[in-house]
């Protein structure tokens, strides 16, 4: 089974995304707004895909605040998560903000808030899972 990582400050919103994606989309889900234990799971590959939140209100990372596009800058730039598909997820839905922030991030996809098609939504995430042989 798939996992998916949602990196989201928002408690509600991550129970949305969780339940969308475990009830529909056959997935399994962690949580975490805390930066170092994202980079465990994708350094440890405990991960398949990763949900990030753009705007996250208290991540901390070795001392400085961190967003979400700072956070999946530096997954990307790491040889060893580099390759982790990370979707942007944001309320920050005006002209012009999905291409800023895949070009500033690096990220694969980029979803904005609120979800309101979840079928989509699911098959947003499913697409850019990387296809295994098990």
């Amino acid at each position: 089974m798939k996992t998916v990582l949602i990196v989201e400050d928002d408690l509600i919103n991550a129970r949305v995304f969780s339940k969308i994606l475990t009830k529909r989309g056959g997935l399994d889900v962690k949580h975490t707004e805390n930066v170092d234990e994202v980079m465990k799971y994708a350094q440890g590959g405990e991960v398949d895909i990763i949900l990030m939140d753009v705007s996250l209100s208290r991540s901390v990372y070795q001392g400085k605040s961190v967003d979400g596009i700072k956070i999946t800058q530096m997954l990307k730039s790491d040889p060893q998560t580099a390759s982790l598909p990370i979707i942007l997820v944001t309320a920050h839905a005006m002209e012009g903000d999905r291409e800023n922030f895949l070009k500033a991030s690096g990220a694969d996809g980029y979803i904005s808030k609120p979800v309101v098609d979840h079928q989509q939504f699911v098959d947003q995430i499913i697409a850019l899972l990387p296809k295994s042989d098990n």
